[in-house]
């Protein structure tokens, strides 16, 4: 791993444990032990240093939420989607957790993120509709723009709700399997005969690692 990389790497760490807004460039140059001028040698500030995480943030959800394939299993294909969250949001959940400030401070930064939400929205879409072709769930064209929606939504907002309501404000690993249940609580209404009883079972699987972590409040 280059200097850059770890950069990086530890300013995602300082940033989930800590608060991105309580975490300075200085911060990060003392944790790694290397001077200021080395790290800004690399990022300009640490907005640069965001936008490089954010580009990693994209690019996890654009290789890891493609269209399903026709010859797999639907509901496995659904299960790799839903792990690749559970890292995505646990990777990098001080984004969500200070979404609104972070995108008010860097104007380039909330233009690709509203291009590129745009973008994921159609990918979502894609799944739902995919997951309909496969007969794992019974939608209309309507529903399936809202349940999209109503994905992202949780996805996106989930961690922060967790956090505001613990006094320590920490996250912990169950909470993300937590909110994977409750992503699988979306397709529920819409389940098939065909699949119910799978997304029934993913549903305990998720619920199984989450009772087996540390108790969550959520």
């Amino acid at each position: 791993m280059n200097t850059k990389e770890k950069i990086i790497r530890t300013s995602i760490a300082l940033f989930n444990l800590h608060g991105e807004r309580t975490i300075t460039t200085n911060h990060i140059a003392s944790n790694m032990g290397i001077s200021p001028g080395n790290l800004y040698y690399h990022f300009k500030n640490k907005e640069d240093i965001i936008r490089n995480i954010f580009a990693l943030y994209s690019e996890h959800l654009s290789t890891h939420f493609k269209p399903l394939e026709a010859h797999d299993e639907p509901v496995e294909q659904l299960t790799q989607y839903l792990d690749s969250l559970f890292e995505l949001m646990w990777r990098y959940h001080f984004f969500y957790d200070n979404l609104n400030d972070i995108l008010v401070r860097d104007d380039v930064l909330k233009k690709d993120y509203i291009a590129f939400q745009a973008r994921l929205f159609e990918q979502v879409k894609a799944v739902v509709i995919g997951l309909r072709a496969a007969e794992v769930i019974a939608i209309s064209n309507e529903d399936a723009n809202e349940l999209a929606h109503m994905l992202k939504m949780v996805v996106s907002f989930w961690t922060p709700y967790v956090k505001a309501r613990r006094m320590t404000g920490v996250l912990e690993q169950q909470d993300i399997y937590n909110g994977i249940v409750k992503v699988l609580m979306l397709f529920k209404p819409y389940a098939t005969s065909l699949s119910r009883d799978k997304i029934q079972h993913l549903q305990q699987h998720y619920q199984t690692m989450a009772d087996a972590s540390l108790p969550s409040i959520a």
